[in-house]
């Protein structure tokens, strides 16, 4: 029997982007609870699925050319696992983390560090060691209301070599227990790039626009060039 991650790679690409209609079909046992779309050219589709386990909550993201990534994240909205489709790369989360992500410790006091590593079968092992913090500042983006954070995440090879380091800022819905992309900047080995992946409109079942396959905003604008790393680390925005 099929995963709901194996149906995901399955079904998502080819539903991503049929053209008629313009919207992604999730999977059997899978239910969306929200799409956003975001500042720069991308459209993200949240949902869970009935063979997780409790409190996982999934992710697909597109962009003019389809689907770019998947993922899963825990109650505590650590990285269980990202699929980046173009790259033919997965990662999971290791057992036993030095230091796990933590939501709740990030709401109830204001700063959550984290250390831990993924492993692939492409790429090996990578180490991931940051924080996030709240800033204190709330902004309600249409509608729905998010508080600011700050982050930085250190991606380092099994070897010890840095990969990347992004610093920026980030968003948390509280409610929903999610991060949310804002601005980044990355240095990397080809250099260093920033982009802005704020959310921009929140759309819920029923709603107008609500899973569509297509981003609406910044398709136009130029866009910086990017290293080759997934962009999933990069943004660090959990899912």
């Amino acid at each position: 029997m099929k995963t709901p991650f194996a149906l995901l790679l399955c079904a998502l690409p080819a539903a991503a982007m049929a053209q008629s209609p313009r919207q992604v079909t999730l999977p059997e046992g899978c239910t969306a609870t929200m799409t956003v779309q975001t500042a720069n050219c991308s459209v993200s589709h949240h949902f869970t699925c009935e063979a997780d386990p409790e409190g996982w909550r999934r992710r697909v993201d597109l962009d003019l050319d389809g689907v770019s990534y998947f993922g899963a994240i825990d109650h505590e909205t650590q990285w269980i696992e990202s699929v980046y489709p173009r790259a033919d790369r997965r990662e999971a989360l290791a057992p036993d983390p030095a230091d796990p992500a933590s939501f709740t410790e990030l709401t109830q006091t204001g700063a959550d560090s984290f250390d831990f590593t993924t492993l692939s079968d492409q790429v090996g092992e990578t180490r991931y060691v940051g924080f996030d913090v709240l800033t204190g500042e709330t902004e309600t983006i249409d509608g729905v209301e998010l508080e600011r954070t700050d982050y930085e995440v250190r991606a380092t090879s099994a070897e010890g070599e840095v990969l990347w380091v992004s610093r920026g800022t980030e968003f948390i819905d509280r409610a929903r227990r999610i991060f949310l992309s804002g601005t980044s900047e990355v240095t990397g080995p080809e250099g260093s790039f920033s982009s802005d992946d704020s959310p921009v409109e929140f759309i819920f079942p029923d709603e107008p626009g609500f899973l569509s396959s297509h981003p609406k905003h910044g398709c136009g604008a130029t866009m910086s060039k990017a290293p080759a790393t997934p962009a999933k680390e990069i943004f660090h925005d959990h899912l």
